[in-house]
């Protein structure tokens, strides 16, 4: 349940808890909630299990399709073709993502590969651009006069 609560902010959970209540009120308090949740827990779980003796055998097969979708939600391109082309033996597509990834630090493309935008390695030269003119796109339109307005279209907005 504190799972993504770390040392910090439970150490500033007990010092607010320490300001608003009081130390001579915060055990009881801490006590309380323990037992509350403890509480909901054991009704949880009740209530799951009279679910379970009430519906029988129902019980499981509602229970498959849910666990057939958590599945699919798993389920990658990459773990696709695993699964089904290379049943489940994924080395090929590490040892592919590894030349992918060594011919990018060759050529400096680190960034394009990982998409992490790490600086590449110092040793490797960078991609020179080729000299000359830039080309452009021709203008369809010419330039409006500065105190001329856009034409408006409002079945385009």
């Amino acid at each position: 349940m504190f799972s993504n609560l770390g040392m910090g902010e439970i150490l500033m959970l007990v010092v607010v808890g320490l300001v608003i209540l009081g130390p001579e009120r915060l055990p009881g308090a801490v006590n309380w909630f323990f037992t509350a949740m403890r509480q909901v827990r054991d009704y949880a779980t009740g209530a799951t299990q009279q679910l379970k003796d009430e519906m029988g055998g129902d019980f499981d097969a509602i229970r498959e399709p849910l666990q057939q979708i958590q599945n699919l939600r798993g389920m990658t391109p990459t773990a696709i073709v695993t699964k089904h082309l290379l049943n489940g033996d994924d080395t090929v597509i590490r040892e592919m993502s590894d030349q992918v990834r060594s011919t990018a630090d060759s050529l400096n493309l680190r960034k394009v590969v990982d998409g992490a935008g790490a600086p590449a390695a110092a040793s490797s030269a960078p991609l020179e651009v080729p000299a000359g003119p830039v080309p452009t796109m021709p203008r369809m339109h010419k330039p409006l006069p500065p105190d001329e307005r856009p034409p408006f279209d409002p079945d385009a907005t």
